[in-house]
């Protein structure tokens, strides 16, 4: 016990120059829950299965093998963390119907108070956000859960940045201003790898494919891994995907260079019990998918990577559970 304080005393002291907000020790199981292989498990997130990341029907997805995951100072994987109550609920995309409000199918908010068909680089910045960090002023959204006609209001969103599996922390850059990036298949009519995206109770090593029966202590969760690699020019594409990728192996792509954080998703609802009748606003169950708009501060992102990735240590909040 002496041994473990000192080990948790050593890390609080190397995250004194994070902020208050998003410099603490994180939850003993989360880096497990999240790509990591604490407690005998092993990582499930990595490179997806060729074509799971298209959103409608467009290009073909990068192909790969998930690595076991670079591991921290502290025998975890380098992370910050960042937890945002749920915001709001819209029939909007900012992503794929720009200027269209009332043209997707309905999104549920987190982040970004201001987040709507209309948003852009601009607004998010001069916006506000609900997250425990207030210099994340992005904005992450994802199809809203469907108990038969009920809308399953989500609790909470809790975003994990750290480098992409076998990547090299120190490679790992800020993303650029408004970058854009949706992760999952808003089509899928087969099960999508669960590399991208899963299904789990709690703060789990568990990774299924479609919702397990939860109870109330452990409430069902959709995880969801973003791509991260960019082009290094474009913050979209005209299919808003090619300007990203997955590493693989621990690279990126010769025409994806850039490593950025790889953004992990963990939507937390209140739901237990029987998952038969859950379905997603974009179709079955299956069709899982998140997007993310970037609206962080340009020099507390960079601080973020600097301290956390770069160093190799693990920040975040306290209450990700």
């Amino acid at each position: 016990m002496r041994q473990r304080w000192l080990r948790l005393l050593g890390v609080a002291l190397v995250l004194g120059s994070c902020s208050a907000q998003s410099a603490s020790v994180a939850p003993p199981d989360d880096g497990a829950a999240l790509g990591g292989t604490g407690h005998g498990g092993t990582a499930d997130f990595g490179v997806p299965d060729a074509g799971i990341h298209d959103h409608s029907t467009h290009g073909a997805g990068p192909t790969g093998q998930p690595d076991a995951p670079i591991r921290g100072t502290q025998g975890r994987v380098a992370q910050f963390l960042v937890e945002c109550p749920f915001s709001h609920v819209l029939d909007d995309d900012p992503i794929v119907y720009p200027d269209q409000p009332g043209a997707s199918h309905t999104h549920v908010f987190f982040g970004n108070e201001t987040a709507n068909a209309a948003t852009t680089y601009a607004t998010l910045v001069a916006g506000s956000t609900e997250c425990d960090q207030q210099l994340d002023r992005a904005s992450y959204w994802a199809p809203a859960l469907f108990d038969e006609e009920t809308l399953m209001t989500p609790d909470k969103v809790v975003a994990y940045y750290r480098a992409g599996v076998g990547v090299d922390p120190l490679s790992v850059r800020p993303y650029p201003q408004g970058l854009k990036i949706i992760a999952g298949n808003a089509s899928a009519q087969a099960a999508q790898s669960n590399a991208v995206v899963a299904w789990t109770c709690g703060v789990s090593i568990e990774r299924l494919v479609t919702p397990p029966t939860c109870s109330e202590a452990r409430p069902l969760r959709m995880l969801i891994t973003f791509p991260d690699c960019w082009n290094g020019t474009q913050v979209d594409a005209p299919d808003h995907f090619s300007h990203m990728a997955y590493s693989s192996h621990g690279a990126c792509p010769a025409d994806r260079p850039t490593a950025v954080p790889q953004l992990q998703l963990s939507i937390v609802y209140g739901f237990s019990g029987d998952p038969s009748k859950l379905s997603l606003a974009s179709g079955s169950i299956l069709t899982g998918h998140a997007d993310f708009f970037n609206g962080w501060d340009e020099a507390k992102l960079a601080s973020e990577i600097a301290v956390c990735l770069h160093r190799q240590v693990v920040c975040g909040i306290t209450s990700a559970r």
